[in-house]
């Protein structure tokens, strides 16, 4: 659902990408709020119901933003997708929704430090993108402790074996079976033997395979490069906008590894001393 498109061509404020965020923070609150209804854990309930109070005001800052500039986003009506998602969590309960919304969290903190980056200084919108990319990391690590999982679900550092295997399967297919259909058309034409045709095709298909892997190897390991160099990138960047969330979630890490809470806590703080350092700490 998160998108982002912070100015139009002359530098104003690209006020569709604001009812969009819009749209997308009022699902959220809906969402917390069905989430809420199907919890039958009291504490985890109040924490969906804080989360939902928190996406009002989220809605908020989009709402004033948008009358500032003469536009009125009307009255919420949930879309087709948030909808069907709200349906299958009533049916399924909890544990279907919270992937949802984790996930979705992510996807916001993406877009709004996307939007800070790139939304010129002066133009509205630019500072109330880092303080919603902010509060929307903290909601993504309130979702990951009651998941229990860790690690920032905005990153997508897993991405780069599934990018691998997806070049490799489809560049392998594609090159050998080419090979294969040419070298044997190729014997049709130069032969009527049929034992030739055999030899050549399995020649072509050597060859073809042997073509296959190669470029697949070295595609697969330049998309690699370039997904670890994005994920870099966007780290740092955290490193320097979001101090406080990236130190919290150094600490969780190593809680999750057995240090105690305070241990872990002072540790990361020194570490977050020395930015190059938390850096190679976090990827």
């Amino acid at each position: 659902m998160a998108t982002t498109a912070p100015t139009a061509p002359d530098g104003r404020p690209d006020l569709d990408s604001f009812h969009h965020h819009w749209q997308d923070e009022a699902d959220a609150a809906y969402l917390y709020r069905v989430l809420a209804d199907s919890e039958p854990d009291a504490a985890k309930q109040s924490i969906y119901r804080r989360l939902a109070d928190v996406e009002d005001r989220h809605l908020e800052i989009w709402s004033g933003l948008l009358a500032q500039h003469g536009r009125t986003p009307g009255r919420h009506r949930p879309t087709a997708r948030t909808r069907l998602l709200a349906f299958l969590g009533r049916r399924f309960g909890p544990a279907f929704l919270l992937p949802m919304l984790l996930a979705e969290e992510g996807r916001e903190v993406k877009a709004y430090l996307d939007m800070h980056r790139t939304t010129g200084r002066g133009v509205a919108g630019r500072d109330e993108a880092l303080v919603l990319a902010k509060e929307s990391a903290e909601h993504a690590t309130t979702l990951n402790g009651i998941a229990g999982r860790t690690g920032e679900p905005w990153h997508k550092t897993g991405a780069g074996g599934f990018l691998r295997n997806v070049v490799y399967g489809f560049n392998d297919g594609l090159t050998a079976n080419f090979g294969l259909v040419a070298g044997v058309l190729g014997a049709t034409v130069a032969s009527a033997e049929t034992y030739h045709h055999v030899i050549v095709a399995g020649v072509a298909g050597l060859i073809a395979d042997a073509l296959s892997m190669g470029s697949s190897g070295y595609l697969a390991a330049q998309s690699e490069r370039e997904v670890y160099a994005h994920e870099i990138a966007m780290e740092r960047d955290e490193i320097a906008l979001m101090p406080e969330i990236e130190r919290d979630e150094l600490a969780l890490i190593y809680e999750a590894k057995g240090m105690d809470r305070e241990s872990a806590f002072r540790i990361a703080t020194q570490v977050m001393a020395d930015p190059e350092k938390m850096l190679a700490e976090q990827v």
